[in-house]
């Protein structure tokens, strides 16, 4: 994925709408609810900090929208599985006590980390 494709201004817009009008109603109050003679001293923080509120969640609306609208357009290709299969070659089969033909246990494989050896 080199390219994120563009979102849609019209839908962000549409779902960013509620928390707008419930930021700007919340400012409205703040600045009423500010006492008479300091309504600056009685509303800026409270403003300050919804407006932050807002800021931060349309970033991130518009972020989460244009990695959505990237991901939601690419779809893998079902032929790349069969290559990658038939590259590897048939699988083979476990013996009835979980070894693989050669005496290696089957689990060890899988549980291995990468560069490490489990015992067993």
């Amino acid at each position: 994925m080199d390219r994120l494709l563009r979102m849609s201004k019209e839908k962000f817009l549409q779902e960013m709408q509620q928390e707008v009008e419930q930021a700007l109603g919340g400012i409205a109050d703040a600045v009423n609810d500010a006492p008479d003679g300091q309504v600056i001293n009685g509303s800026e923080l409270k403003v300050r900090d919804l407006m932050a509120h807002l800021r931060t969640a349309a970033y991130q609306k518009a972020l989460q929208m244009r990695i959505d609208s990237t991901e939601s357009s690419f779809s893998p290709s079902a032929g790349h599985l069969g290559e990658a299969q038939a590259e590897q070659g048939p699988g083979r089969s476990d013996d009835a006590d979980g070894k693989r033909a050669g005496g290696v246990a089957a689990n060890a494989v899988a549980r291995g980390g990468r560069g490490r050896r489990q015992p067993g």
